[in-house]
């Protein structure tokens, strides 16, 4: 062994051994003679990255803790499948094209036209992926290449389509004209999930529209009021009871309105004067009022932010230069009675931090209320709406989400959930699969027959394909997971036998965006949970405990790290004091310490292997087995040595079966470094100089045992280095499918 480790140029090596050998693919075990065919199924698929830049430290996260549990379940001997797969990711890709290629260009989508537009577009997801196949590969994950997957590729098209036709015949899908977030920067639709809150100052106005109105509201957003049809009020709130059903025609700042007065819970007493103005079309709450009160939507701010009310103050304007018109034209006429500088989160959009603004649009949506019957799988023929399966699926312990805090987020999600807009005005994505020819409309996989037809220009939000990712990415629609095919190998049957899928390993922060609604695409259109357990990792933090981001210039770069200290000791600085759900720290002094430790690691086994007896004595190839037939009658020491490593791997295999990964990898960070290292080699340093022949194989022998046993249960965690020392001990030998 070579005095010193070499991390580029073993990592590089072994890299490539592991490709070459075709091992990560469960149908090439099974052909070799590795996997027994009926083995038990272990299948994660990867959390597809987006296309639109580079792997982070999340991500690297991601990929140790998913790695672990795929190389532990593979030493195991399960038939075992990761599959890998990237993410469109339609909003932020289009938008960093527009922005950081086309701006410099002096140029926008619009200018370039569709289909010019969408091979920009496509060349640098492209090559964003490429980069990301090869950041992936360089932590050492161990995924089956040959089923990569992308969100928008030919297999994911049929899928989305098949689900979306499937869906619209069930009901479930309906096109309505609804209050939508509109991102007026983006000029898109986006979810509730993809706001971001933004806390800001702002002027909570208290008034009456004018001198006649009785009641007194508040507000921040005084321009809107142009579109007020009611005044909502409590129904316990004495100071408005008199009032409730009247309806009365104001003046406001010159703009003729009629409000009614409603009672609705929905409205906070203690907000304000406790009395709403409603806005039908510029508020989701407001709308879901007026639904529930016959009230009239009038919209009075168009999709680019501006005031479209026939009045001189503020016609045209922007919604904020408004505010400040209405608000000094209220002032002149005397109708204010209060003014407030308040803290207030102001929703933003996530991609393009263009502040959102409520409109009435017709969109296409999922509705999450209304009773279907599901078709297939084990729920075949129950009647339940979506939220209903949703909150069953987790409720019932079908799916398991580690740690169990969680849960309560994710039910207080649900009970929150409203129908979901599925359509995007963007160009990037999937596109709506409806025709229409004149009054004719068509929902199809297929394009339809003969001339006229016009497909619907919008896309598909992302998250409607991700959210087939856990059966997407297994051949459906075209396999069903049959029961006669359990047990074949090929890709063909992947369906068959891994669904539902093991485990799905995530970050905390997606837990609504994705994993919510796997739930609900995979209850309703398989009638079966996705997944059977749902492991959250934390976030990764810098050593201040800070989020990561450019601004504050503490972003670490794994690969950065992988290059310097190698991808074993960031790895392992990713994983131990990591517990689920919770958020790490890490600085370059973490990682460099864990380098240390595969510098120890090597340094013991080089030990070992220097002080290998002479093959008259014991050849390596049955060492272990002359350790385990001189367990008896060895020193009462190496017994104890056995004994101690025994218990430690019925520890460390608990703590993996329990996705204590943070714990094991400590337990044995800390049994190689202070009791093989500091310990045992030292004891055993003189009985090799000095002793018998016999002396020195014997205590080689157990020695040697130790280190092939450690090496085994390092490896899921730092697999480079416990691979390449492996070869050394076991020529010939493959640990990443050597038995746990």
């Amino acid at each position: 062994m070579e005095s010193r480790y070499d991390i580029n140029e073993v990592e590089a090596r072994i890299e490539k051994l592991w490709e070459d050998s075709g091992l990560f693919d469960p149908d090439v075990c099974i052909e070799k003679g590795i996997t027994d065919p009926h083995a038990e199924p272990f299948c994660v698929v990867l959390p597809p990255p987006n296309v639109t830049g580079t792997l982070h430290m999340g991500h690297a996260a991601m990929l140790a803790i998913e790695d672990i549990m795929v190389r532990y379940a593979r030493m195991q001997g399960k038939r075992t499948l990761w599959i890998p797969g990237t993410d469109h990711a339609a909003i932020a890709t289009q938008s960093k094209v527009e922005k950081d290629i086309l701006k410099k260009e002096g140029k926008n989508r619009h200018d370039l036209g569709r289909e010019e537009f969408l091979k920009r577009v496509r060349a640098f997801a492209q090559e964003s992926h490429d980069t990301i196949v090869r950041q992936t590969k360089r932590m050492g994950a161990s995924l089956d290449w040959s089923r990569e997957a992308y969100t928008l590729d030919k297999q994911r098209e049929v899928a989305v389509r098949t689900a979306f036709k499937k869906m619209y015949d069930m009901g479930l899908i309906y096109c309505g004209n609804r209050v939508v977030n509109w991102d007026p920067k983006g000029q898109t639709t986006i979810s509730d999930d993809e706001i971001v809150y933004e806390e800001r100052k702002a002027k909570l106005i208290t008034f009456r529209y004018d001198k006649n109105f009785p009641i007194a509201i508040s507000t921040t957003r005084v321009e809107t009021k142009f579109g007020d049809t009611a005044v909502a009020v409590h129904p316990n709130d004495p100071r408005y009871e008199e009032f409730v059903g009247r309806e009365y025609d104001a003046d406001f700042c010159g703009t003729k309105i009629h409000v009614k007065i409603i009672s609705d819970e929905a409205v906070e007493k203690d907000f304000g004067t406790g009395a709403l103005g409603v806005t039908p079309a510029h508020s989701i709450i407001d709308w879901e009022m007026a639904q529930r009160h016959d009230l009239p939507l009038k919209q009075i701010i168009d999709e680019h932010g501006k005031m479209t009310i026939k009045n001189e103050l503020v016609f045209g304007k922007k919604a904020a230069e408004a505010r400040e018109i209405v608000t000094e034209e209220l002032r002149k006429r005397g109708l204010i009675e209060k003014e407030e500088e308040i803290s207030q989160n102001v929703a933003t959009a996530e991609r393009t931090r263009g502040i959102i603004e409520p409109l009435p649009k017709l969109q296409w949506f999922i509705e999450v209320n209304r009773k279907f019957k599901v078709e297939n799988g084990r729920l075949k023929g129950q009647e339940k709406t979506l939220k209903e399966l949703m909150k069953s699926a987790v409720a019932d312990d079908n799916v398991k989400i580690l740690p169990e805090r969680f849960e309560r987020i994710y039910f207080n999600w649900i009970d929150n959930l409203r129908d979901w807009c599925i359509s995007r005005q963007i160009w990037f994505g999937h596109q709506i699969p409806v025709w229409t020819k004149g009054e004719e409309l068509y929902v199809g996989i297929e394009a339809p027959q003969g001339e006229g037809w016009i497909q619907d220009p919008d896309t598909l939000d992302t998250w409607f394909s991700s959210g087939l990712w856990p059966f997407s990415t297994l051949g459906w629609p075209h396999s069903a997971p049959d029961g006669a095919s359990r047990g074949k190998p090929g890709p063909e049957n992947d369906l068959a036998n891994y669904f539902p899928n093991s485990v799905l390993e995530t970050g905390y922060d997606i837990i609504f965006f994705w994993v919510a609604r796997m739930i609900l695409m995979s209850t309703c259109l398989m009638g079966e949970i996705p997944f059977r357990k749902v492991y959250l990792h934390g976030l990764v933090r810098d050593d201040k405990g800070r989020k990561m981001s450019k601004s504050l210039g503490n972003i670490i770069d794994p690969l950065t790290m992988a290059d310097k200290y190698g991808a074993d000791a960031t790895r392992l600085s990713l994983i131990i004091g990591a517990a689920p759900g919770n958020d790490v720290k890490l600085s370059e002094d973490r990682v460099r310490g864990y380098r240390n430790f595969s510098t120890k690691l090597w340094n013991i086994a080089r030990f070992i292997e220097m002080n290998k007896p002479a093959a008259s004595s014991v050849s390596p190839v049955d060492s272990v087995a002359l350790a385990e037939a001189r367990v008896r009658a060895s020193s009462e020491t190496h017994e104890k040595y056995l004994t101690d490593i025994a218990a430690l791997k019925q520890e460390i295999s608990g703590h993996l079966d329990n996705f204590e990964f943070h714990l094991a990898a400590d337990k044995l960070y800390h049994y190689v470094w202070h009791e093989f290292a500091d310990v045992i080699i030292e004891t055993e340093k003189e009985k090799l100089k000095s002793g018998t022949d016999e002396e020195k194989a014997e205590s080689y022998a157990v020695l040697e045992q130790l280190l092939l046993d450690s090496l085994k249960m390092l490896h899921p965690f730092v697999p480079f280095i416990t691979e390449e020392i492996y070869h050394i001990f076991r020529p010939g030998k493959m640990l990443m499918v050597e038995k746990w």
